[in-house]
């Protein structure tokens, strides 16, 4: 179990870093990624992107059964 929370948590940071590069491919811009501004801050809700990137890894785990 705990290996798999290390794995989430760096996931997670490296998708951090790498959002600026995916954001200029299309990626956190899809139709169903809500973007909205409340009291002067935007608020980025990637939902269809997070369903992409979910399925693809999906996929490619299946395919190397990791």
């Amino acid at each position: 179990m705990l290996k798999w929370v290390i794995v989430l948590v760096i996931g997670t940071i490296v998708l951090g870093l790498f959002a600026p590069m995916l954001s200029k491919l299309g990626l956190w811009r899809l139709p169903g990624d809500l973007r909205f501004t409340y009291k002067g801050r935007h608020i980025y809700l990637p939902v269809t992107s997070t369903i992409l990137i979910s399925v693809v890894l999906t996929l490619l785990l299946r395919i190397f059964r990791i």
